[in-house]
């Protein structure tokens, strides 16, 4: 089990460093954000799946977990940007 969180972990940390480069409005919520998305997207998915019944050897659960967790990772970030972008025209809008 610490060896999954560890992949997840690093899956995450290589997904925050190439956030900036997969969506340009990456100054609207930072650094950190992504790869803390990613890491509670990941092991969410690992306790669910695991409580599934998913056995940690078979490819499924990697697979959906290497899939889901850039996925969520780009919608949260793309949402949170544009929330904020939202906010802030309003805010000067008056």
């Amino acid at each position: 089990m610490e060896f999954s969180f560890a992949v997840i972990a690093f899956y995450a940390a290589i997904l925050g460093l190439v956030a900036p480069y997969i969506y340009a409005r990456s100054e609207e919520y930072g650094a950190l954000l992504p790869p803390a998305i990613a890491m509670v997207v990941g092991s969410v998915l690992w306790g669910a799946l695991t409580w599934l019944g998913f056995k940690y050897t078979e490819g499924y659960i990697w697979v959906i977990i290497m899939v889901l967790m850039p996925l969520v990772m780009v919608l949260v970030s793309s949402r949170l940007a544009h929330s904020r972008i939202r906010t802030r025209d309003a805010k000067l809008r008056g």
